[in-house]
This record gives C-alpha cells, structure tokens and sequence, in this order.
C-alpha cells in the first residue's frame, strides 16, 4: 500500500507477477505467506493518501480500514497475473480477534491478504549464481574481492581464497554494488552520487508462544509512530522488522540499542498480552536498501523502483558502465536483471535467446507439483535410500530436488551422524556443501547455504570447530578449520548478523 500511495502501480504490478513466479520457480525456497493487517480506524489516512499521490513531501502516518481495503482491492487486481494465492478477506473485528487472539483490542477490523517470504535468501542467490554457472561455464563467480585499479581500460581486482590479483579488459562494466556502487563508480575513475540508502534493522526472538500463536501468518502492522512494522515465524523464531533510517555507511551498519527498543515497544502495543524484553532477541541483523539518492523529507517516500543509469565512456575509461540502482529483492528477474541483460545485448547488437520468466531456480527444477506429487517423491526416495521418510522431506523442504545426491550420500554411510546440539543437519550434509557448492569461506556454510547462524543454540563454539573441521576436509581451504581461538569472535559475529 506504501507504493501504491506514492502511485507507484507499476511496480506494484511487477512485484506481485515477480512474487508469483517465484512461488512456482522456487518452491522449496519460497512459499505462501498469509499476512494480517490490524486496522486501527474506520477512515483515517484518505487525505494524506491522496496528498501523498499527488506529490505531497509528508508521508502518512495512519492508514484506516477504508484506504486498507482499497489498497488490497487493488493488490488483488495488480496479483492476477500468474496469480496462486487467494485473494484477500476483511475482517470485523470480533471475528480478527477470533483469529488473532493475542492481538490488540484497539483493533476496530481486520484485512488477510496473501504474500510470500523467501525461507533461505542467500541460499536462494547461491542458487542463482549456480545455474548462471552451469548455463554459461565461460563465466565465473569471483566472490570477495576487491577492486584496486582501473587504468588504460584494465580492471584490476584482488581477494579470494589466496588473495590472488588478476585483471580483465572489459567491454562494459555492471556495477550491482549495491550499497557500495557510487565507491565502485569512483574507483572506477567517475565519481557518482546515486545511491541514497536507508538503513534496515530486524530481530529474530525466541518467543514460542507468539509464533504458535501467529499460526503461520505475518502481522503487517502500524508502529506507534506511523511506520510500518512486520512479525512472522521464521524458522521457529520470531522474525520482527524492519527500520527505515537514512545511512551511508554500509560497512558499519548494526542493529543499535535504539531499535531493538523500538521493535520492542512496538510488540508490546501490539500484542499486549504477551510479554517482551531483551532477552528474548537471539539475532539481529542489519543491512542497507541501495534506494536511489533523493531529496524525499521522509524515508518512506523514496522510491523502491529501479534504474540502470549508464556512464558513457570517456577518454579515460574505454568502457560503459551500468549501475543497478534501487529495486526490491521480488523483481530481481523480470523487473532488473532481464531488463537489464537486454540493455547489454542490445550495445552488442544480440537479443537474448532464453526468457527466465518460466524458469525453475536451482532444487526448483523438477519440484513435485503439489502434496501428492510431493509424497511419492518421498516415498521413492525414502525407498531407494533405505532412509527415514522423515529425514527425506526434511532435505526436500531444505533444498529442494538438489536434495537428492544428499540423500544418496547419506544412505551410503554406516549411519547418519547429526551436528552436535542439531536434530536435523548432518556432517554428511555439511561436507556435500563444502564440496559443491563454491564454500570459500566458513561462514559462506552457516550464514549463506544453511540457517544455522540463526538456529537458535545451533553455534557454539564446539559445534562451530566441527563444521570447520568437515569444511576444510571437504575443501582446499584447510585454514577454515584453523584458528581456534577466533571461532568465540566468529561466533559472536554470526549472532549479531555480520556477514
């Protein structure tokens, strides 16, 4: 509803056909997600909505059950393409409370429309990285590193396992720095001012009674003071965000003291009967959104759409560059990286061969296409390897049919020995990962491939040293089970979101 206040209707349009795609290209990886909205007024937010529309510089601070059922009205119309989910319910408020039991009485209604959340992003990139790998082997994914020189048209980088140099003579340079693009573009020789970005907390709480009780469904809500907050269930935790905070510095952003407070009181207003407090946080994790630099009064105001600016060459630099500037995580494919691909190709004079939009994304491609096909697939598995049933669906959910030669290697064991203080990752599972899966460096395994940096207890520091231990006997990167004496700092590091 922000985007469609600020008459942003197409990118609302993209990112509803975007998340549609996804649920059928990545289903083990991304699934439906019915979300409650707690209305709070009958008719609040209409003239603040319409000044918004028009171009107003104060963004609102109370949307009512009006303006709430118009936004999802038109949320449904914009989702019909591709459309896999029903549409949205409005909710008086005896029966919101029925299903909400736990949420605020100052509630007058309430809306359930559905969404959809991403259960392993990073994972979700990896994948990406690897079919784009396995659709082009001319191409290579040269993670962590650096540029350090961009002279008489060569490029020069440095980092890696080895900390290596190398250097290329591109024709044309994407810069999907993110947050980091306009330090790219100056080492690059051509200093920008592109990116404006906003600071984005979250907070993972050990709360098993408010996940039971959030029965599987986000709560989309409005903090005290106006800005939209979310909570929903992420793998048993209670994932709560998200902040909005101007910031230009993406190298040291954290979740400061500040804003846990403020996801805390905001839990507490909403869901009064309930009891929160610090000690409940296990996680938290920060980033900045690359939104494009703006002059908005307001966060929220600043456009969540996407641009790819170019700079011409000049007679310094030889070479166009592309900046990715701005989008949302939904549109990566259709509303960025296909528009993008035939901007390039056109400068080449070439059209692209293959449409993405049908797709499957890495354990997608073959998923069973629903509950039935689902438990065959698990029973045939389940029967091939001599495995539990259990521990077959567990993999398939994990990592879709990339889970099969998992399995295989599991049943060739003696058994099937679990992580230390983990019921269901295996050393099996770990080294299959390590080997396959472009591991370069230890928290590339619990931070980008698994979930276990926020399983809750899942890290210690024992169990860390032998995750390291299975790494670097699976890998060329002995050193991943060296250093003992730092893993308490990696520990720390992973609990507080540094990645």
């Amino acid at each position: 509803m922000k985007y469609l206040e600020t008459g942003e209707f197409g990118l609302v349009a993209q990112s509803t056909l975007e998340r549609n795609l996804l649920l059928k290209n990545a289903p083990h990886n991304v699934e439906p997600l019915p979300t409650f909205i707690p209305v709070f007024s009958w008719t609040k937010g209409i003239t603040a909505a319409l000044r918004t529309l028009f171009g107003s510089t104060t963004a609102p601070r109370s949307r009512g059950a009006v303006l709430i059922k118009i936004g999802l009205a038109l949320y449904d119309y914009f989702g019909a393409r591709e459309r896999v989910m029903p549409r949205h319910r409005f909710l008086l408020k005896e029966t919101a409370t029925k299903e909400m039991p736990y949420i605020t009485p100052a509630i007058v209604a309430g809306g359930i429309y559905h969404d959809a959340k991403v259960s392993q992003p990073e994972r979700l990139v990896y994948e990406l990285v690897s079919d784009g790998l396995r659709a082009s082997p001319k191409s290579a994914a040269a993670n962590f590193m650096t540029l350090i020189s961009a002279e008489n048209g060569v490029v020069g980088f440095e980092g890696g396992p080895d900390g290596a140099k190398f250097a290329v003579r591109p024709k044309l340079v994407i810069n999907a720095a993110g947050p980091w693009i306009d330090r790219v573009n100056a080492a690059l020789g051509k200093p920008t001012k592109m990116i404006g970005g906003t600071k984005g907390s979250h907070i993972l709480v050990d709360h098993p009674e408010l996940v039971k009780s959030l029965n599987g469904r986000m709560i989309y809500f409005e903090a005290d003071d106006g800005r939209i907050c979310l909570v929903y269930d992420y793998h048993g935790l209670a994932l709560v965000g998200s902040t909005d905070i101007p910031s230009d510095d993406p190298d040291n952003v954290r979740c400061d003291d500040h804003e846990t407070d403020y996801f805390i009181d905001s839990l507490r207003s909403l869901l009064p009967k309930l009891k929160f407090d610090r000690s409940q946080i296990v996680y938290t994790y920060s980033g900045i959104r690359p939104l494009p630099a703006s002059n908005a009064s307001e966060p929220g105001l600043i456009s969540r759409d996407h641009s790819a600016p170019v700079i011409e060459p000049d007679s310094e630099r030889p070479f166009p560059i592309i900046a990715l500037v701005g989008g949302k995580w939904t549109t990566f494919r259709g509303g960025f990286a296909e528009e993008v691909a035939d901007k390039v190709l056109t400068r080449f004079g070439k059209t692209r061969q293959v449409s993405t939009r049908n797709l499957a994304i890495g354990g997608g491609r073959d998923y069973p296409a629903d509950d039935r096909a689902r438990k065959a697939w698990v029973t045939k598995y389940a029967t091939e390897t001599r495995l539990p049933a259990a521990r077959v669906e567990t993999l398939l959910k994990r990592y879709g049919t990339t889970a099969l030669p998992i399995l295989r290697e599991e049943a060739g064991g003696a058994s099937v020995t679990m992580l230390p203080e983990t019921e269901t990752i295996s050393a099996t599972e770990i080294a299959w990962i390590a080997r396959n899966e472009l591991v370069v460096h230890l928290a590339d395994v619990v931070l980008r491939r698994t979930t276990l940096a926020i399983d809750g207890g899942a890290l210690t520091t024992s169990n860390l040293a032998a995750i390291a231990s299975i790494v670097a006997a699976g890998t060329r990167l002995g050193r991943c089970a060296q250093g003992a004496g730092n893993r308490g700092g990696q520990r720390s590091s992973l609990k507080n979101g540094i990645t």
